[in-house]
């Protein structure tokens, strides 16, 4: 698999798109609002970074819904109130939004940028007059961010939520992760330790590119799927991909998968503790910790209150068309088009089972770090 050419998001505004069927990963976005706003107030306030009056952000892993532009909007919704608050000039924001080559980067320049732009015009407005210049330059930077996207020292803050957990490459050696997709209760210790070693080379040249990027004192806020277990193979943070692959098998004893080519698939995809985050942060060294925090959002909540405590009835299905939004182009990558209706068809009734046992949790893992390379 060439995870460069395969990985994305299901593009457009339909019935499976990750546009539509993104709700959980907005509402990662607000419950980690406080400490993005935490350091956009701190990059705002801090003497030693160079901005004046221009102020450069990115969204790394945008993907291809509102999410990007939400995320976005929250630090710019920040820096306009601190303005006022100050009576400081208005500043002129360059917004970069990434990910990999295949995400569908016209849903939002042409679907869903112009409205945003409008809406932030008002905004702007409200605070300072009708009369008053607001300029906002958005950039599409297609890339991997495991490598440089950006002009040394040329990034303010860079915010990155719910896509570092997807790897670089699948981890070398692993064939023996066989009838598994991921790590599982029955993987070999050499397939945990190919994960993570995977997941440790990632996220060191991750930080290191960051951190030539951004200006000193500039800020990034992270936020991962991960675990609170030390174990990597942990059901808090495998169960989502075991489920898929009891499905997977379900196929394969009806053959309607062959065997081989399942044996052949795994996820590229790594949830870390927070534990193995720090430490990587503390190796790399272009970085100090501000915040490093865990939080919870049940399988669940696909309600419109964004109250991360209430489960809807149902729940299995709005979570395996959430999981279809995000895994189906790796599918139809490696299995075929022609399978994957069945495929998470089974996988639905599989989560809804679990689901109805038990109070299953996605954990993540929000880390606010300052440039100090």
């Amino acid at each position: 698999m060439e995870v460069m050419q395969v990985l994305h998001m299901n593009g457009g505004m339909g019935e499976t798109s990750y546009a539509n069927n993104s709700l959980l990963q907005r509402k990662v976005i607000l419950m980690t609002k406080p400490i993005t706003e935490a350091a956009a107030t701190a990059l705002f306030s801090t003497a030693d970074t160079a901005f004046h009056a221009s102020l450069a952000i990115a969204d790394l892993g945008c993907s291809s819904g509102p999410n990007a532009l939400f995320a976005m909007s929250e630090i710019i919704t920040v820096m306009i109130n601190l303005c006022k608050a100050t009576n400081h000039e208005l500043l002129e924001f360059q917004v970069f939004l990434n990910d990999l080559p295949g995400n569908d980067f016209n849903t939002i320049f042409a679907g869903l940028l112009p409205r945003f732009q409008e809406k932030l015009s008002e905004q702007m407005k409200g605070k300072y007059g009708a009369s008053a210049t607001f300029s906002c330059f958005f950039n599409g930077v297609p890339g991997s961010f495991y490598g440089r996207l950006f002009a040394r020292e040329s990034m303010h803050l860079i915010h990155s939520s719910y896509s570092l957990h997807w790897l670089s490459q699948v981890p070398i050696g692993i064939e023996g992760n066989k009838a598994n997709i991921y790590i599982a209760r029955s993987s070999p210790p050499g397939v945990i330790r190919a994960y993570y070693e995977q997941f440790q080379r990632d996220f060191s040249m991750f930080l290191e590119c960051r951190g030539q990027e951004l200006v000193m004192g500039g800020r990034m806020v992270l936020t991962i799927p991960g675990r609170r277990s030390d174990d990597p193979s942990s059901k808090e943070c495998c169960s989502i991909w075991e489920l898929l692959a009891i499905a997977l098998n379900e196929m394969v004893s009806k053959g309607l998968i062959e065997e081989e080519k399942l044996d052949s698939f795994n996820i590229p995809h790594y949830t870390p503790s927070p534990k193995e985050v720090r430490l990587e942060v503390q190796k790399q060294g272009s970085f100090s910790i501000d915040c490093l925090e865990v939080s919870e959002v049940n399988w669940g909540v696909f309600d419109s209150d964004f109250d991360p405590n209430v489960v809807s009835e149902d729940g299995g299905y709005h979570l395996s068309r959430c999981m279809r939004a995000v895994a189906e182009p790796l599918l139809v990558d490696h299995f075929g088009e022609e399978i994957i209706d069945e495929v998470f068809k089974r996988y639905g009734a599989q989560l809804a089972a679990r689901m109805s046992e038990e109070n299953p949790a996605f954990v993540n893992v929000a880390i606010s770090l300052k440039n100090i390379a």
